[in-house]
């Protein structure tokens, strides 16, 4: 920084921005905050000037220059409304957010924030800092600590009854009890969240999170067709919104039509107006999987799965439902094929299969175990023994309604000869 400070006018502001290089704009700006005039005016430029050059740390990556500069505004925010503080502080969070790779410097910054912020007793700033945390905590999978900062902050939230405020901890609480597979506890927070949701007018984006959420929590529960409703009311939402999160929605739309075997669908689905818009790799990789699952091809699964790892495998809701779409396929057919036979080779239907011997080994052990067929593994000669469907006797089930008719006239005999007597 330059020893010397500029005026805080809307002249040193166009200054700054005329500069020829990102550095000598930085220069100036940070000459304009040195100046110690604290007029309503010059209080008004200097955040103007901090807005800029909070933009220009960010666009040029300098993400720990942009922490060492929110530390040394604090005696700026000591002269300015407690509200445009938390406007200006939560920004430069947001501005770090966009630098890539700053996960860990964010929960660092967060964490001073929220010690100078007890420290200054700047609740509403506090809170909302804590709030993105916890969010930044459970990127960062540290789901315990997450769930601790946000149990004490809901009970302070509810005293106050900041309700938009307690819709966003809601929801972050049934993210992070999803993650750790808390199915029940995830709901019960998600319902605090749309209790909350409907006594206020809720932005679309916030609403377009709620019903992500909660697709989500229904696909997990295999109910795909009302998930397919909650994903939909979210496409809409964010598409509304140009938001980058529309694809996501959409994503999961084609998936909850695999999962209920209608993968014909999904073409139509794609070529429709709305998701022309966002025709590339995410939906391509849905749609090669409905065209797997439409052939009933585990080859083509495979290779779906291989060619569009980054959008399959590396998205946890998706490859959830993959794998258990996976092994329903493998299920299928491999009951198609042992069908003719009474005893085959594990080999041979690995080759029909196309599958690793020791993988089809495993499959079908499973699936004896859970009753799919009848049969067993004859390790020793490498085969499978299928066993004819035991046929039921149909004496004993019409026995059992005998006696149970039976049963009926006794109790009916009774009641009439208890009043008979009476």
């Amino acid at each position: 920084m330059s020893s010397s400070y500029l005026p805080a006018t809307t002249e040193s502001i166009a200054q700054a921005l005329e500069a020829k290089t990102p550095s000598g704009a930085i220069s100036i700006l940070y000459r304009v905050l040195e100046n110690p005039s604290s007029a309503p005016d010059a209080l008004r430029i200097k955040e103007q000037a901090i807005t800029n050059l909070s933009d220009l740390l960010r666009q040029e990556n300098r993400a720990e220059e942009l922490r060492s500069f929110l530390t040394q505004l604090r005696s700026f925010f000591a002269l300015i409304p407690k509200a445009k503080t938390a406007k200006i502080v939560r920004g430069i969070i947001d501005d770090v957010a966009k630098i890539p790779g700053t996960s860990d410097l964010q929960i660092s910054l967060c964490k001073e924030v929220v010690q100078w912020t007890r420290a200054e007793k700047r609740t509403f700033l506090r809170q909302r800092v804590e709030a993105k945390l916890a969010a930044l905590l459970m990127e960062n999978k540290e789901y315990p600590e997450a769930l601790n900062l946000l149990s004490g902050l809901i009970k302070e939230v509810r005293r106050l009854d900041d309700k938009l405020l307690l819709v966003d901890i809601n929801l972050l609480e049934s993210k992070l009890h999803f993650s750790l597979r808390n199915l029940p506890k995830a709901k019960a927070s998600l319902t605090a969240a749309r209790t909350a949701a409907n006594a206020i007018y809720v932005p679309p984006a916030q609403q377009g999170n709620i019903d992500l959420q909660s697709g989500i929590l229904h696909a997990e529960e295999k109910d795909y067709k009302t998930a397919y409703s909650y994903f939909f009311e979210a496409f809409e939402a964010f598409n509304a919104l140009e938001d980058p999160r529309a694809v996501f929605s959409l994503k999961y739309m084609l998936l909850c039509k695999i999962m209920v075997s209608q993968a014909d669908d999904v073409a139509g689905i794609i070529s429709s107006k709305a998701g022309l818009q966002y025709v590339g790799p995410e939906l391509d990789a849905m749609k090669a999987v409905a065209d797997a699952h439409s052939k009933r091809s585990l080859k083509l699964f495979e290779t779906a799965l291989r060619d569009f790892r980054a959008q399959l495998e590396e998205d946890p809701i998706i490859h959830r439902h993959l794998s258990s779409l996976y092994d329903t396929l493998l299920e299928q057919n491999l009951c198609r094929l042992i069908e003719p036979f009474s005893r085959v080779e594990i080999a041979h239907i690995a080759e029909l299969i196309e599958l690793p011997v020791d993988h089809v080994e495993k499959k079908l052990s499973q699936m004896i175990l859970d009753k799919k067929f009848a049969g067993t593994l004859d390790q020793g000669a490498g085969c499978l023994v299928i066993f004819d469907d035991p046929k039921a006797d149909a004496i004993y089930p019409a026995t059992l309604e005998t006696i149970s008719n039976i049963g009926k006239v006794v109790d009916s005999l009774y009641v009439r000869s208890a009043k008979i007597m009476t």
